[in-house]
């Protein structure tokens, strides 16, 4: 469902929820998702979208390849 481009935080959010993570939860700076030992730090809310640059390194992060991404 979501393209591999901007996407806005809430939809990254429901996204990574699709994907079986929980929270976002407090952390130190950031929120946190979390999914059995993997924590994924969530960008904290601004104006404007996440960039593809962020959002290539935070499916990094939670091990999610992008053809496992855009199948959502």
């Amino acid at each position: 469902m979501p393209a591999f481009g901007p996407i806005k935080r809430r939809d990254l959010i429901r996204c990574f929820r699709q994907l079986g993570f929980e929270g976002p939860e407090p952390g130190a700076r950031h929120q946190i998702m979390l999914k059995g030992s993997i924590r994924v730090r969530i960008p904290n809310p601004h104006e404007g979208d996440i960039s593809p640059r962020l959002l290539s390194l935070l499916l990094g992060e939670a091990g999610v390849s992008r053809d496992e991404w855009e199948a959502l």
